[in-house]
């Protein structure tokens, strides 16, 4: 039982994201639920190294969730807030960018590289947190820090595949 706790966990951050469609967004259930799945998908890697039972499988999972969790939020939070037509363009570079490595991973390497980089990271823990900012902070002041450090995380892996490097 102790090798599916993080599987576990991880299919609860499934059955979380799918709950939030039923949430208006910006609602305290909503809030709690979203900070809930974020702190699953913190803890399901670390619980699966505790346990040695990190594997293939688990890692397919965590990408789904990551996947449904990531495109829940999307269809609740999007409509809720105006954003600026200069951070849909800055977005759009960004994800040029990553595109970009994927392909060029793809072609020099012969294989898809997505590096777990440092800056990755905190990219992706800014994304999460940016949506409990917005009670305190416009989204357009906001979003210039995500899309700062996104765009030198983009930029950063893009360099790190053509030199090889390997990361965690």
């Amino acid at each position: 039982m102790i090798k599916h706790i993080a599987n576990i966990v991880t299919g609860c951050r499934i059955l979380g994201s799918i709950l939030l469609l039923f949430f208006p967004a910006f609602s305290a259930e909503f809030y709690i639920i979203y900070v809930i799945c974020g702190f699953s998908d913190m803890i399901d890697g670390m619980i699966a190294r505790n346990t040695n039972s990190a594997g293939e499988l688990g890692a397919k999972i965590d990408t789904a969730a990551d996947l449904v969790f990531v495109a829940v939020s999307l269809i609740k939070i999007l409509p809720a807030i105006d954003i600026p037509g200069w951070i849909w363009i800055w977005g759009a570079v960004i994800a040029i960018i990553k595109i970009g490595n994927i392909i060029w991973g793809y072609v020099s390497k012969k294989q898809f590289i997505s590096l777990h980089t440092t800056m990755n990271r905190i990219t992706g823990l800014l994304l999460f947190l940016l949506p409990l900012t917005l009670s305190f902070a416009e989204v357009k002041y906001s979003s210039i820090a995500v899309c700062s450090i996104a765009t030198f995380a983009a930029i950063q892996e893009g360099v790190y595949i053509a030199a090889n490097y390997k990361t965690k």
